[in-house]
């Protein structure tokens, strides 16, 4: 009853104040255009609309920053889908079936499902985040330095199903992207790693040059008329054709039900972020899906899966913020940055004491979730005509969005030059056939495996078996290795089977012939 009625402070606070529905909206679309623009994240729009929240109240100020966060979770997919860049590193994976879908003449079909799932898995995380909230928040505390370790060494087992053709070539990425993770000071004798001497090397190199390097401007040179390349179905831009059919629903509907779980609990854990909840759904997708030899080539649960995970992610983060005053991602503590100018302390005390606030913010979350579907299908038609405009002119604005965002990550010419000088990598990669996923998720993980460790080893006094002898840590590393000894004699598994029901088949028509 108290849920109840709490929730029913929250809307009445939305109805009682108009203005913050309105700012919720304007939240929601300013998220999804700055979403979509490769380069600016969700951390970014925050920041810069920021000052527009200067003299509102604070529940409206914070509701229309809420709402570009998650509405940029879903922006970034359509950059991703269209033009195989992705709008932030959430949509990494999206790119690698919907790309493929666009090509298919189905990029209506790809970004409503990314809608659809994006939409659910924020909504369905809204509530578990009332309901569950505190007692998952304890959780989230109990994970230290060799529990961030082991939890990354989880992540890195996905990069066994993501080598493609050939395992030589995906762990060579892999490596790669190792190598890229490694350059910077040394977090412990500030010694400095492959710096080659570049004062702006010794924080490491960022990984948005990176990953717009490897999949923006890799795709504008190997692809000479990326837009002739796209034979868009204008039938499936009606709104009726965007809602996924039944057997579409089926292969999607169990993979949403995960990645939405999964990337709630990665959310949870501070610094983990969507990102590495997007790579484990879409990774857990294809481990489990009947239809694992078409991911990357189309699979629109391949969209579906990490989609979901990442606005699912994007409310988990809120949880550790709002309770414990800690940030779970780089977008929450650029909000929590806003919740204390506003006068606002985060921590276990926060919902006792502002309980207005908090609730009328939680209502806000389902009124922008609705306008993120709203917005998601109207708007696809306007999106789809990205694909109209020629190549040269497209290819030239996505050019100009990549250098501008890797330009303003710190107002810095060398990040420019870094992303060209990966564009041209991911060119090399393109043509030799060697896959850029396992090196995005590399070096995504590698500098916070490093970290991880080096802290873990300095608590546990450089004894390994003190580290690695915690609960948690023994029971995440015995399912990393599960998953990466596992994989491999599943597709064995699922290569046998294949070949005995086409010998199977070829029997029966053998004997139907005769």
């Amino acid at each position: 009853m108290d849920l109840l009625h709490n929730l029913y402070l929250g809307f009445s606070i939305l109805l009682d104040n108009p203005l913050a529905i309105m700012y919720a909206i304007v939240g929601v679309l300013a998220g999804v255009i700055i979403g979509a623009l490769p380069g600016l994240g969700p951390s970014m729009g925050i920041a810069v609309l920021l000052p527009l929240t200067y003299g509102m109240q604070p529940v409206t100020g914070i509701i229309m920053l809420a709402g570009v966060y998650y509405g940029a979770m879903y922006g970034g997919s359509i950059s991703a889908v269209l033009i195989n860049t992705p709008g932030d590193s959430a949509a990494v994976m999206t790119t690698l079936d919907g790309y493929p879908l666009a090509v298919q003449g189905q990029a209506g079909k790809a970004l409503g499902i990314a809608a659809y799932a994006s939409v659910i898995g924020g909504t369905v995380c809204v509530v578990v985040f009332m309901l569950v909230a505190p007692i998952i928040a304890n959780f989230a505390v109990a994970f230290g330095p060799a529990e961030y370790f082991s939890l990354m060494i989880l992540g890195l087992t996905s990069i066994a199903g993501m080598t493609g053709k050939s395992p030589v070539k995906g762990f060579l990425s892999a490596f790669l992207g190792l190598f890229v993770a490694t350059i910077g000071l040394d977090l412990v004798t500030g010694g400095q790693r492959y710096t080659l001497g570049a004062i702006q090397l010794f924080e490491g190199i960022d990984f948005i040059p990176v990953a717009m390097g490897l999949f923006g401007i890799a795709e504008i040179i190997t692809v000479k008329n990326a837009s002739s390349d796209i034979n868009v179905d204008q039938s499936s831009i009606k709104i009726k054709n965007l809602f996924p059919n039944k057997q579409e629903w089926k292969y999607c509907a169990p993979h949403i039900f995960r990645g939405t779980i999964l990337g709630f609990i990665i959310g949870l854990l501070p610094g983990a972020g969507a990102t590495i909840a997007a790579f484990l759904s879409y990774d857990l997708a294809k481990r489990t899906s009947k239809r694992s030899d078409l991911f990357g080539k189309g699979a629109i649960e391949g969209v579906a899966a990490p989609e979901c995970a990442n606005n699912a992610a994007s409310m988990g983060a809120m949880v550790p913020m709002f309770t414990l005053g800690i940030p779970g991602s780089g977008a929450t503590a650029v909000m929590m940055g806003a919740l204390m100018m506003f006068g606002l302390t985060p921590g276990p005390a926060f919902f006792r004491n502002n309980a207005d606030f908090a609730w009328g913010l939680i209502a806000s979350m389902y009124v922008g979730n609705v306008c993120l579907l709203i917005l998601g299908i109207l708007g696809l038609p306007i999106f789809i005509k990205v694909l109209k405009v020629k190549a040269p002119i497209l290819n030239a604005v996505v050019m100009g969005f990549i250098l501008i965002g890797s330009y303003s990550l710190n107002n810095s010419l060398f990040n420019v030059g870094l992303t060209i000088f990966f564009g041209a990598l991911g060119y090399v990669m393109k043509k030799l056939e060697i896959p850029a996923a396992p090196m995005v998720l590399a070096i995504v993980l590698g500098a916070m495996t490093e970290k991880s460790l080096r802290q873990a080893m300095m608590l546990a006094d450089g004894n390994i078996g003190t580290m690695l002898g915690k609960p948690i840590v023994i029971v995440v590393l015995l399912l990393a290795l599960g998953l990466a000894f596992g994989t491999p004699i599943i597709n064995a598994i699922k290569r046998a089977r294949k070949s005995s029901s086409a010998k199977k088949a070829d029997r029966q028509s053998d004997v139907a012939r005769a």
